[in-house]
């Protein structure tokens, strides 16, 4: 029996804890072309703080031997004797909201030039059906100059990262598997099987996996955009959307979804992938885009409302300090991704209002090379005419707003976190 030896193809928030858990039982070299992200790694420092220093510096090599454990690296040379290439790339969208399958032409063909004879590349970037075998399998064919199904294989196995969770880990989440032969199917949900204590379900085809996975967070989206269309109802009828969906909430069956904004990497795009497959098929996804036009439009629904709220209080618009408290996409996490904090705080800006940006876990950096917008991880003494809670972070849950606000000054909570009084929600 072939000696396992596996590479992982991108090491962001999927990759590094995937691999880091293939090294507790394997050989796995660690593929990136970030040297600064490989250096960090190499040294046991995860930024996106996805892998805890000391369990990840448990793993790492720091030669590419034959021992179990990660080593990581940007040279195409470190990767070329494994037979399992994982690839965990992302895979967003353009200013169209059409898919951008660029990183995964450019992670196919890194793969192809030391694809080899029985080797099987596994796909976990989602995306929609077809996307593995009919975009990626032609990239590893031309590059390599192998036969698909008689040289080489492919597996596809989701991705289901919760970044910032701490709870459900890689290991904790079920993990869905295929192959392109029920041989090969039965080989990769192995391979997971031998590293993954929540299980496996192992899908009858590669494309059967790749739906799974695309649905699981359109399925998240429209729900979100259902409760996000309550709350605006309910809002011009004066009602509190929260109390509402606690009342409801008491019926055994009823889904315990919350109003709010949805970015990130996935519940915002992955819809996106699904509506674009169905549309060249012939078919338009009404209900998938309705989804998507309410939640893409929140940003612009919340800062409006501030800004009424602030007129209500006869506060000047132009020239009022606002202050903003979170960028990242969701609470106790770096991963600034896609992130719909930003929507609010343009369209605040757009007022002439002087937006202030606290957030504790932001990379600042990051932030302004993706955003170009200034940020600080330190709480501002003086006072706003509003503040607005965007991400519930829990530096933020027990800090007295009330102190950093003007006497006319307005509160609003996004999230519906804040136990203030003063303070209006969503």
């Amino acid at each position: 029996m072939k000696t396992i030896k596996i590479a992982i193809i991108g090491l962001g928030y999927v990759g590094l804890p995937l691999a880091r858990l293939f090294a507790t039982k394997y050989n796995v070299v660690g593929f990136d072309i970030n040297q600064k992200r490989i250096d960090q790694l190499q040294e046991g420092n995860d930024v996106t703080l996805e892998v805890e220093q000391d369990i990840l510096k448990a793993v790492i090599k720091s030669t590419n031997n034959t021992e179990n454990g990660l080593f990581c690296s940007t040279d195409i040379n470190a990767i070329k004797d494994c037979n399992y290439y994982v690839v965990t790339v992302p895979t967003p969208i353009d200013k169209n909201n059409r898919p951008d399958l660029t990183p995964l032409y450019k992670s196919s063909e890194t793969v192809g030039k030391v694809l080899k004879k029985g080797d099987i590349v596994i796909y976990e970037s989602t995306v929609y059906p077809g996307v593995t075998e009919e975009e990626c399998v032609p990239v590893l064919e031309k590059v390599s100059g192998l036969k698909f199904n008689e040289d080489f294989f492919a597996g596809y196995s989701p991705e289901r990262i919760n970044p910032g969770d701490k709870l459900h880990t890689v290991d904790k989440i079920l993990k869905v598997t295929a192959g392109s032969t029920p041989e090969i199917g039965k080989k990769v949900d192995a391979l997971y099987a031998s590293v993954i204590t929540a299980g496996t379900h192992l899908a009858p085809t590669i494309k059967v996996a790749e739906a799974a996975k695309v649905i699981e967070n359109s399925q998240r989206d429209i729900n979100i955009a259902f409760v996000n269309e309550l709350a605006k109802i309910f809002n011009l009828m004066d009602i509190d959307t929260h109390a509402v969906l606690e009342a409801a909430g008491t019926k055994w069956n009823f889904l315990p979804f919350k109003p709010g904004l949805v970015g990130g990497h996935c519940i915002g795009v992955d819809p996106y992938y699904l509506a674009q497959k169905a549309q060249e098929v012939g078919y338009h996804p009404e209900i998938i885009l309705a989804g998507r036009r309410v939640n893409d439009g929140m940003g612009q629904y919340v800062a409006s409302e501030i800004i009424k709220l602030m007129v209500k209080n006869d506060i000047r618009i132009k020239g009022a300090k606002i202050l903003n408290l979170g960028i990242t996409f969701k609470e106790n996490c770096p991963d600034v991704r896609n992130t719909k904090a930003v929507d609010v705080i343009n369209q605040l800006k757009s007022y002439g209002t002087n937006v202030t940006i606290y957030d504790p876990w932001a990379n600042h950096e990051e932030v302004m090379h993706e955003y170009g917008l200034i940020t600080i991880n330190k709480l501002p003494e003086e006072k706003f005419d509003a503040i607005i809670l965007t991400v519930a972070h829990n530096e933020f849950l027990n800090v007295e707003l009330n102190a950093l606000l003007n006497t006319n000054g307005v509160l609003y909570d996004v999230k519906g976190v804040l136990t203030n009084p003063n303070s209006k929600r969503l």
